[in-house]
């Protein structure tokens, strides 16, 4: 889920989910509270919300029971209603209401039962208690009367006649205080209730916002702290389709390519140090000939004018070594900043190759190698081509073939054939061959497929991929065939020239 999305849906879920369950606590509570008032105050369920909402109905539904039996009393036993004791058992039973009784004889208190319920003393209730006749019988609305003060009470009037014929009247004294213990719960229970609400849904929100940004912000603080050791050897296991999953995802390509550039540059550094040892190692050996046909006509070794101009051949001939190192080290900083000098121009097939074919024939012929040439091409077939770099490609192919014969009646044919849009070019040799494990990677920089090197086999690793890299940057195609004991093949293909004619 996208973190904008996941913050969307919590600040909703924050806002609904509290008065969600908040309505639910409210309405558990409120039926608890109904409950409640039915079983200790006689309510019923149709006027429990005026109970709640009205604080006289409270007062007044409290002492309902009490009231009633006192008036039926008035009526059927008004001498009972003076009696003391009978006043003390109703008196104590109101207390539990949060109620007293005050009976008043022709105005005057006789019987005070309030004990800690009212803050008035028996003086203040003499004054404010109706007088007399002012309540009427069987109307219970004009019985009762509301005293404002710092604390509520209503006033439930009986007025009847005493045996002695004085006038009583029985108040039935109810405070606030008595509703008072219900609401201070019932508030008590709604601002816990109110509190547990917010504090599980912050908390649920808070956990989900955490296990969807912490947990990625982790994984990315342990590869950040792996990449700081220099380990890349990890994975950032974290694919989910949010903002985080973006960020971890990048972080992974990241890692990627950051290692194969390190790898790149440990493979670069090991080629090139390969690149050294092999130029230094074939470097070495014609500059010990030059030294040593050289010391031998400084030292007159060479007394005949033969020997002075063999020993003056091979020294040429290991200058031409070593010019041809240089030059392939060279091409080779060249190769990898992509910056090989071309001259691209339109070649005749043909005379190119006849050209070709008798300057490595002179070498060949030297070294006591044959050389066969066949051209099946057109006489007028035009390439595009660098002639510099072709030859370079030509040589190359020769000279590796050539520095891997092991025959005594060594032979190289050069074949010229026309395929269609391209003509193919084949260097066959009878050398000792390549092995089919090895014919894959013999155009890899450096790749040897002799395990160890000698002076015979020498060479710097570089020039069959310099062939590649250039039959490639003409638009050509380079591979090879080979059998055990028998020779290689070499194959190349380059596009024929063909001219666009405007009709």
């Amino acid at each position: 889920m996208k973190l904008r999305t996941r913050l969307i849906l919590t600040f909703c879920i924050i806002i609904l989910m509290p008065i969600t369950l908040m309505i639910a606590l409210f309405s558990g509570l409120y039926a608890l509270q109904t409950r409640f008032t039915e079983q200790n105050y006689g309510t019923d369920m149709q006027n429990t919300y005026s109970i709640f909402s009205g604080t006289l109905e409270v007062m007044n539904r409290y002492t309902e029971s009490d009231y009633t039996e006192l008036l039926e009393l008035s009526r059927t036993d008004p001498d009972l209603l003076e009696r003391e004791d009978y006043l003390t058992q109703v008196n104590e039973e109101l207390k539990d209401k949060s109620s007293f009784l005050i009976f008043c004889k022709d105005g005057t208190i006789v019987f005070y039962g309030s004990e800690g319920e009212s803050e008035w003393d028996e003086e203040q209730w003499e004054a404010y208690l109706p007088s007399y006749g002012e309540a009427e019988a069987g109307d219970r609305s004009k019985a009762s009367y509301f005293v404002d003060g710092d604390t509520q009470s209503l006033i439930k009037q009986i007025d009847f006649s005493c045996s002695d014929g004085s006038e009583g009247s029985i108040y039935i004294i109810t405070t606030s205080e008595s509703i008072m213990p219900e609401i201070r719960r019932m508030l008590v229970e709604l601002v816990v209730s109110v509190i547990l609400v917010l504090a599980l849904t912050a908390g649920l929100m808070t956990i989900w916002i955490y296990r969807g940004t912490m947990t990625p912000i982790k994984k990315l603080q342990v590869a950040t702290n792996n990449i700081k050791e220099g380990n890349l050897d990890f994975t950032i296991d974290y694919d989910e389709p949010d903002e985080m999953g973006d960020l971890c995802r990048n972080f992974e390509e990241m890692r990627k390519r950051l290692k194969e550039s390190t790898e790149e540059k440990m493979t670069t550094e090991k080629e090139n140090k390969a690149l050294i040892s092999n130029i230094a190692h074939d470097l070495k050996t014609p500059i010990t000939a030059v030294k040593g046909y050289s010391e031998g006509i400084l030292d007159g070794v060479a007394d005949t004018p033969e020997k002075q101009e063999r020993y003056m051949r091979t020294i040429y001939n290991k200058a031409n070594e070593m010019d041809r190192l240089l030059n392939e080290l060279t091409l080779y900083s060249q190769i990898d900043t992509n910056r090989i000098p071309y001259n691209f121009n339109k070649i005749n097939v043909s005379a190119y190759f006849a050209d070709c074919i008798d300057e490595i024939g002179l070498d060949l012929e030297t070294r006591g190698i044959g050389l066969s040439y066949f051209n099946y091409a057109d006489e007028h077939t035009v390439i595009i081509a660098d002639p510099e770099q072709l030859m370079r490609v030509i040589n190359n192919i020769v000279n590796n073939a050539v520095k891997y014969m092991d025959t005594r009646k060594a032979q190289i044919n050069i074949r010229i054939k026309d395929v269609g849009d391209f003509i193919q070019v084949e260097i066959e040799d009878n050398g000792k061959g390549i092995e089919a494990r090895d014919l894959p990677y013999i155009f890899d920089r450096f790749y040897r497929t002799d395990a160890s090197r000698n002076s015979a086999t020498g060479g710097s690793g570089i020039g069959l991929s310099i062939v590649k890299k250039i039959i490639e940057d003409h638009g050509g195609k380079i591979w090879a065939t080979s059998k055990i004991n028998t020779g290689t093949i070499m194959y190349f293909v380059l596009r024929k020239y063909q001219e666009v004619r405007n009709e």
